[in-house]
């Protein structure tokens, strides 16, 4: 037996909805699946089968990037939760269960804070669905409708104790025999950037929810390769490498910021630092740019590798804004080039280059403590306004969110506007 509902949804037959967020949500007795979209699907449709009993979800120029296996699914009536590729440029979703449900889905409009939404309504057999849309009132003969009472929250107050932190792997460039730039007064590179590091790993340990890992901690030298490898094994969601820039011209100035590149520097100055940066294996003389390794080889930019592409740029967007705040900026967009530490393709990474070393006054200020300190609030501020619009699955960050937009909701739910009774119109 198959039950099923059908939905078709204006949209590019060639622009893909994808997956941002999926999680299993327990409101009531009930469950629903909430899958976070980057779009809407050009069409879906959710129906159930039987021997065994489970619930497909199957849409239309979709691809998921979420995980599914991180969600929780104790005590729920789903025993496991698969997905795969359907007629090639389809998702299919299936949720196989313990017992048999009734689905009920729909799909919601991007609002403030919030992605286009696809809801999969879980009901036992026996059991009550809990309303997801807002009630409607109708105008009364005699008088005006009051509102009704609000429901009770369904948030909880304290978040699941298997939820993780979000990491943050934190890569102080150069370092041992490489002093990357050495500007005025003997001020290196790589003492710079590793106080910068230190000070921005501080942060991010006091902030709840985020753990720092440093991938350089003292003064030696790691290959360039070896970096993001070094990030993954932390289980780092993102790897931001500090550095200071140097130029042939002293007056050059400002702070910026760098993702990879797929086809080039964005412009000269980022081609001549991408050279000068990657050359560090040379001067280590553990890894040369030519290995076989395909890391230094070049990474072929599959799929996986453009959506790791795109949050590097989202991630470095917002660090450079907040950078705005305490340093002069050499550019006001985030530039990319062929960086070697920046080519991880699971692994949103970007380059900051905290000002320009060998520019005097800039220099000075780079020594600064203080201002080391100041520049490590503005990069942290940045990483942590991009994973408020991008939490990954399975962290306390992603659950904040949750709860939030589920006060939002019931906000918007318990509030009804008054309608006017047909004898005062």
């Amino acid at each position: 037996m198959i039950a099923f509902w059908a939905i078709a949804l204006p949209g590019s037959l060639h622009a893909a909805a994808v997956i941002e967020h999926a999680r299993l949500v327990r409101d009531a007795g009930n469950f629903r699946l909430e899958l976070d979209l980057s779009g809407a699907p050009t069409s879906y449709k959710v129906f159930t089968m039987q021997a065994p009993d489970r619930v497909v979800i199957d849409l239309d120029h979709a691809q998921l990037r979420a995980s599914l296996r991180g969600i929780d699914l104790a005590n729920s009536p789903v025993r496991n939760l698969r997905s795969g590729i359907r007629d090639g440029t389809g998702l299919r979703i299936v949720m196989d269960l313990a017992q048999r449900v009734s689905a009920q889905s729909a799909i919601s409009a991007p609002t403030a804070g919030n992605p286009h939404r696809l809801v999969v309504n879980l009901q036992a057999p026996g059991s009550r669905m809990a309303s997801t849309t807002r009630p409607v009132t109708t105008p009364s003969l005699a008088k005006a409708p009051t509102a009704p009472r609000p429901a009770p929250a369904t948030t909880h107050s304290h978040p699941p104790a298997k939820l993780r932190n979000v990491v943050i792997a934190i890569d102080a460039g150069h370092g041992g025999e490489d002093p990357g730039a050495i500007g005025p007064a003997r001020t290196h590179e790589k003492q710079v950037v590793l106080a910068i590091s230190k000070a921005l790993a501080a942060l991010v340990n006091r902030e709840t929810g985020y753990r720092a890992v440093l991938v350089r901690t003292g003064d030696y030298f790691i290959p360039l390769a070896k970096r993001p490898a070094i990030a993954r094994r932390a289980g780092a969601d993102i790897m931001v490498s500090v550095h200071a820039d140097a130029f042939d011209n002293d007056t050059a100035n400002g702070a910026s910021v760098y993702a990879l590149s797929q086809r080039g520097a964005t412009s000269e100055t980022a081609k001549y630092l991408a050279d000068r940066e990657n050359r560090a294996d040379l001067i280590g003389g553990s890894v040369a740019l030519n290995d076989k390794d395909p890391v230094l080889a070049g990474v072929i930019l599959d799929l996986a590798m453009t959506a790791t592409l795109n949050h590097s740029l989202q991630l470095g967007d917002q660090v450079l804004k907040s950078m705005a705040g305490v340093s002069r900026l050499h550019n006001h967009r985030v530039e990319q080039a062929g960086f070697v530490v920046l080519k991880s393709p699971d692994m949103p990474s970007i380059l900051v280059e905290t000002g320009f070393i060998s520019n005097p006054g800039e220099a000075r200020k780079l020594r600064d403590p203080a201002h080391q300190k100041r520049l490590a609030s503005a990069i942290f501020t940045g990483v942590k306004r991009h994973f408020e619009r991008h939490p990954p699955d399975g962290t306390r960050i992603a659950w904040e969110q949750r709860q939030r937009s589920s006060r939002s909701e019931q906000a918007a739910v318990s509030t009804t506007v008054p309608q006017p009774s047909i004898a005062q119109r």
